[in-house]
């Protein structure tokens, strides 16, 4: 019975017994305590703990759940899995223990010619709490399970809460028992391995005042209305009724494992015992490959995107340990889009709307897998060398540092690297790991407010500091009169800068404004004596002092000379507008989507803004378009802009935003744009009215770091410029294709579905092209050893072209005569080999798989697989005809 039909016949089973059919919830669910879905009675937590009155008495769900808490046992035992679906059905103060008991019982027993799931009754065991005689009569009264196979449990496994104060109770699970090949007999109690849990109850009649544990917790007393909590396992129950030894080979995960182990070349099973706990290590990678391939399907199905924490993080460490999996199995090409397909076809029968939503699901998965790839390339070489080094050395740790580069340097996340480096036996100083991060994090902050390259040597801007600070002008003047009080070229003071010649003036008042804040530094010259030194950069090497690094086109420009600093003024209005446009567009993403999307940086420049915010998922084009609408509004309506100074206390009463981790004054500068509607503490110069702005156009939104997205906008005439650049593309297209641009969506999909159609047929031509060249196969066949033997070479033949030719070509010599068929093809970038036998070679002892090693050692790679046609590839596609003749000497051997 497939998992399918188990799910549809437990829903249509409680809707006959008066049961409302629940869908399923999202898995990610508006539960704050909860990442995901983990059990089937989470959507109805409110109605169970009295927040909320059930809209019905009775309901019956099949709830889509994921629990990672045991990921790193997934493939080791019969029983984790990180996806999952839990059958349950539940009473609202209506049915208790007695019904609930004879609905499982009905349920189970019922043959499957009747409705029923009709397991063997002889080996079906129930358990109950230590205390509840009455559910151990009842279990005894109601079906024919003897009281020799009625177990009384303790807290631990028989008794539920929320681990909250609220509704609690004692649970009674059903378990069946899968044999003495599954272990030692005992019931569940001794061995839950051969004693498969199926089914729990859960009975719901008491309050509970206090938890302190899953043990501890004082009851107060019955609940006014007693309630039934049930959850049933289909991939357990799939795996009794389909007659395999775990979840892993069932009907919804076992093909993606047959995928893989075809991929990879791996014999599933043969090398592993009767239950998961004793596997090979080749099995537990091909169930770690299923369950995860499955489970970051239905995860990015319900929303999910690949991220750095949270959510995200569960699902970008599930793929890039199935895609590590199948590289550990010797797969070093893209597998998702191999796997991933599969899976949607099997998952698609109980949830159509993957089949429709797969192209997004598809591109967020692969893409994530490309960027993987690329990060295991650089940091599986640097972790294997440090492995090798730390074991040299006698150690049995691999250092923090070493840790702290792989993250820092190559992306690798510490779970990965301490995942890697406990399979090669060490352990990871995490606590210096950790140190480290802590350190980086406090450069960080410091690197914020450093100085640039030429400004290192502090000594020198101290000496100049102590002459006294700079007359700063930046927010009342663009002209200002000085004179030049220091020089300084390589680091050093000089008395003059020559023509030609590059270096940093000091003036004992300027109006540029120095780089802070996420703003540069304004552009501009400064007039010395008929000079013009160019303004490139400004910055504050040490507190108090403006510096400006400039170009000396003509001069030479001498300490004590009279100077001018002009600040150009389109720079500064298209840099006030830029900073003006990211408070603006701060305040509307807080508007939109609430005070949490907080801003952690920021960059500006004349006719641009990025501003980085606190956020752990992409914006819809919707919500983009709304932020967008909002800040336009902003800059429509005039809004007043002003800033004051006053003490930090003050600032922060008023609810100014203090940004960045900044260090702040006594006195701080506050922003206003439009009064409350924006405050922000900012050092910045900024426009007047927020209409200076001049116009706003949201470009671009990415993610940059953990929980952390960037906006990117242009403003002023840089705002009208970017459309008018993205209707000179559509006029283009539209020229190129002929269409107007309103028809050029429809006649873009006309091509592509042409292209889609041209490259079938190619594909046609080129498998006729593939049969034709077979047809002639048997016409080299040679006696090897009493076998009949055709080895060739197909050029261009794909995999799966390969394995219906042998499959083909092995028959046509007779059933009864020994034949063995080796082909090579060319694989996705490197050659392939497949590699059949007819029965009577077989039972002359010769073994495909065994041959098919052969020839992939010698193309440089390995294989493995089935007995009548496994396969195997390599990288040396120049050794295909050494290779097949390999084959030949063993088989002649």
């Amino acid at each position: 019975m497939e998992t399918a039909e188990i799910r549809r016949r437990w829903l249509t089973f409680f809707e006959a017994k008066g049961h409302t059919v629940v869908p399923s919830a999202p898995l990610i669910h508006e539960d704050p305590t909860l990442l995901f879905v983990n059990a089937g009675m989470v959507p109805f937590k409110p109605y169970f703990s009295g927040q909320e009155t059930a809209p019905y008495d009775r309901a019956t769900s099949v709830q889509k759940c994921v629990r990672t808490g045991d990921i790193d046992e997934v493939g080791k035992t019969s029983r984790h899995g990180t996806f999952f679906q839990m059958n349950g059905n539940f009473s609202f103060g209506d049915y208790f223990k007695r019904e609930a008991i004879t609905f499982a019982r009905q349920l189970l027993t019922t043959s499957q010619p009747e409705g029923g799931y009709g397991p063997d009754p002889e080996r079906l065991w129930a358990t109950v709490y230590e205390d509840d005689d009455e559910a151990e009569q009842l279990w005894l009264e109601i079906t024919s399970i003897p009281a020799g196979r009625i177990v009384r449990r303790g807290k631990a496994d028989n008794y539920w809460h929320m681990g909250v104060p609220g509704p609690g109770g004692p649970c009674s699970e059903i378990f069946y028992d899968r044999g003495e090949e599954y272990g030692v007999d005992g019931g569940p109690a001794v061995d839950e391995d051969r004693f498969m849990e199926i089914w729990n109850l859960v009975f719901m009649q008491y309050r509970l005042s206090a938890v302190r544990s899953k043990t501890d917790f004082d009851v107060a007393g019955p609940l006014p209305a007693q309630s039934v909590d049930t959850g049933m396992g289909p991939e357990r129950m799939a795996s009794i009724l389909q007659g395999v030894d775990n979840m892993y080979e069932i009907d919804e995960v076992y093909p993606v494992l047959e995928k893989a182990a075809e991929m990879t070349g791996r014999d599933y099973g043969t090398q592993s015992g009767q239950t998961a706990g004793d596997s090979h290590p080749d099995d537990v990678h091909l169930r770690v490959v299923a369950d995860h391939v499955r489970s970051s399907l239905m995860l990015i199905g319900d929303g999910v995107t690949p991220g750095n924490e949270g959510r995200g993080y569960v699902l970008r460490r599930m793929l890039r340990r199935a895609v590590r999996a199948m590289r550990l199995l010797g797969y070093d090409e893209p597998a998702l889009p191999h796997l991933m397909p599969v899976s949607m076809e099997r998952m698609s029968a109980s949830y159509p709307e993957l089949r429709t939503g797969f192209d997004r699901i598809a591109q967020i998965a692969y893409a994530e897998e490309q960027a993987f790839r690329r990060t295991l390339v650089s940091g599986t070489t640097i972790l294997d060398t440090a492995v090798s080094k730390t074991k040299q050395a006698g150690g049995d740790t691999l250092a923090g540092a070493q840790a702290f580069a792989l993250h820092d340097t190559y992306g690798f996340p510490i779970d990965l690297t301490l995942e890697m480096a406990a399979e090669h036996g060490l352990k990871v100083d995490r606590d210096g790991f950790v140190r480290l991060m802590d350190e980086q994090r406090q450069r960080a902050k410091a690197d914020a407010g450093a100085k640039k390259g030429g400004h290192a040597n502090t000594e020198v801007w101290k000496d100049l500091r102590s002459l006294g600070a700079t007359d700063w002008r930046a927010y009342e003047e663009l002209t200002t009169t000085g004179s030049i009080v220091g020089l300084v070229r390589d680091g050093a003071r000089v008395e003059e800068l020559e023509p030609g010649q590059t270096g940093e003036v000091v003036l004992d008042r300027t109006s540029f404004y120095a780089e802070s804040g996420g703003q540069v530094a304004d552009g501009g010259v400064i007039v010395v004596d008929g000079a013009r030194p160019v303004v490139r950069d400004v910055q504050r090497p040490v507190k108090g002092l403006v510096v400006h690094s400039v170009e000396v086109a003509d001069g030479p420009v001498r300490v004590g000379d009279e100077a001018s600093a002009e600040v150009d003024p389109q720079w500064r209005i298209d840099a006030c507008r830029a900073l003006s446009g990211t408070h603006v567009v701060h305040a509307a993403l807080r508007q939109v989507l609430g005070p949490s999307a907080l801003q952690s940086g920021s960059y500006n420049k004349p006719g641009y803004l990025r501003l980085d915010f606190a956020w752990n998922r992409g914006l819809s084009a919707d919500t983009r378009a709304e932020i967008e609408h909002v800040a336009n509004l902003a800059v429509r309506d005039d809004l007043p802009v002003a800033a004051d100074w006053m003490t930090l206390p003050e600032a922060r009463d008023r609810g100014a935003l203090a940004l960045f981790g900044e260090t702040y004054g006594e006195q701080v500068r506050v922003v206003e744009i439009g009064g409350e509607w924006s405050r922000e503490l900012c050092g910045g110069t900024h426009v007047r009215h927020s209409s200076q702005i001049g116009a706003l156009t949201l470009t671009g939104e990415s993610s940059v770091g953990s929980g952390v997205r960037r906006l990117e906008a242009f403003v002023g005439m840089n705002a009208p410029a970017h459309p008018a650049t993205e209707r000179a593309l559509v006029a283009e297209l539209s020229s190129i294709i002929k269409a107007p641009a309103a028809d050029l969506p429809e006649r873009v999909g006309e091509l592509v579905a042409r292209l889609r159609e041209v490259e079938k047929e190619l594909d046609k031509v080129r498998r006729e092209q593939v049969a034709a060249s077979a047809g002639s196969l048997t016409d080299a066949a040679r006696e090897v050893a009493g076998v009949t033997f055709v080895g060739r070479h197909i050029a261009g033949g794909a995999p799966d072209d390969l394995r219906q030719m042998v499959t083909d070509t092995r028959a046509r010599p007779g059933e009864e005569r020994p034949s063995v068929v080796a082909l090579t093809g060319d694989g996705p970038g490197k050659p392939v080999i497949v590699v059949a036998t007819n029965e009577a070679a077989r039972a002359k002892g010769v073994k495909a798989g065994a041959l098919v090693r052969v020839a992939a050692r010698v193309l440089g790679g390995g294989g493995g697989g089935k007995d009548d046609w496994p396969r195997g590839g390599g990288r040396d596609a120049a050794k295909v005809e050494d290779a097949l003749s390999a084959v030949e000497r063993e088989l002649g051997a």
